[in-house]
């Protein structure tokens, strides 16, 4: 296993590949091209600078979250022929440079959901926070504006303005888009894309969606057990893996995490592993990474990726803000840090006592 930290580029994240390279058992880092518009070619001159840039800290580039799909493959129209030719270039110039882990999402106009950006837990620190209720109040048009009040002066991965300013065009897009036609234009995708990522040995690893249900009337296909499996025996190669992202799923308590874990031997190339604190049935917020400070057992969900021979590559994920740190919300250097020691620790543990 090895474990990394997302890093979202030089000028955009407030922390710093120096600051990663010091946390112990760090070995790489999860990183991208922010600033290249979903559905663009990505050039290979910035894919070469970025990798040279991190190795030049005494890093890797462990794997790309995300290259994101354009919203015309997820809808299915004339014009998606043209961006899945783009997707194709842009992975193999990452699997030229070596890159061969890529996280994306199939969610429709949001990257994921939450209605409180800096909600306070009794110890002062604050986490991001999903309550349907509040939800269910809002006008999606008018959410970016609060969540840009509320995101520290960052561009939120899957808020970009120049995306949110198109937010009802989007969900116009959207508005005949079910579960079924959905999911067949992933499959269409996925199709579409296996030679290349067979040629240089990438793993496409979709993550779940977040929260693990529809939000705003939008479909959502990747949310629990059955419908990960389907996706798998849909496509059945090595390339079509999972994010296992222990969060996204776990907002749904009836998801049994270590279960899904076990079911999908083989096909985890990449976790993201962070707790959550069940309020009430759609009703979360995120916590640390220690058991105990929120309603999931992570010793159980390492022990099951140790169970299944797990030797990818793991993340902290969304960590609380600690200590008075300003920073993308969820993407602070401090409790991050202190994840990535814990679970770190919780593997070693796991790793000798089945020794």
């Amino acid at each position: 296993m090895d474990m990394t930290l997302r890093w979202f580029g030089e000028g955009v994240d407030s922390v710093s590949l120096e600051q990663i390279r010091q946390i112990p058992g760090v070995k790489g880092v999860i990183t991208t091209l922010y600033d290249i518009p979903a559905g663009e070619v990505w050039p290979m001159e910035r894919i070469l600078q970025m990798k040279e840039q991190v190795e030049a800290s005494g890093l890797k580039v462990l794997g790309i979250e995300s290259v994101n799909i354009h919203d015309a493959i997820k809808v299915g129209t004339p014009d998606r022929e043209q961006y899945i030719a783009n997707y194709i270039t842009t992975l193999e110039r990452l699997g030229q440079a070596g890159i061969q882990v890529v996280c994306y999402n199939f969610m429709p106009v949001f990257d994921w959901t939450r209605s409180d950006l800096a909600k306070e837990r009794p110890d002062g620190s604050t986490v991001l926070a999903y309550n349907q209720k509040e939800i269910d109040k809002i006008n999606p048009e008018n959410m970016f504006q609060s969540m840009g009040e509320k995101s520290n002066g960052f561009e939120l991965p899957g808020w970009e303005p120049e995306r949110m300013a198109r937010i009802k065009e989007l969900f116009d897009m959207y508005k005949d888009v079910d579960e079924d036609r959905l999911f067949d234009n992933l499959v269409y995708f996925l199709k579409a894309i296996q030679p290349v990522c067979e040629k240089y040995d990438i793993k496409m690893a979709i993550h779940p969606d977040d929260p693990a249900w529809p939000v705003f009337g939008l479909a959502r296909i990747i949310t629990g057990k059955e419908r990960l499996l389907k996706l798998m025996k849909a496509v059945d190669s090595s390339f079509n893996g999972v994010t296992l992202c222990t969060g996204s799923l776990g907002s749904n308590p009836e998801n049994d995490i270590p279960d899904i874990i076990r079911s999908l031997k083989g096909r985890i190339p990449f976790a993201h592993v962070r707790n959550l604190q069940y309020n009430a049935p759609g009703d979360f917020q995120e916590a640390a990474h220690l058991s105990a400070d929120g309603s999931m057992d992570m010793y159980e969900i390492m022990k099951a990726l140790y169970d299944i021979g797990f030797d990818g590559i793991m993340r902290p994920d969304h960590g609380r803000a600690v200590w008075g740190e300003v920073s993308m919300p969820g993407y602070g250097l401090y409790d991050r840090a202190m994840g990535a020691c814990y679970l770190n620790g919780l593997w070693e543990a796991i790793c000798k006592q089945n020794r």
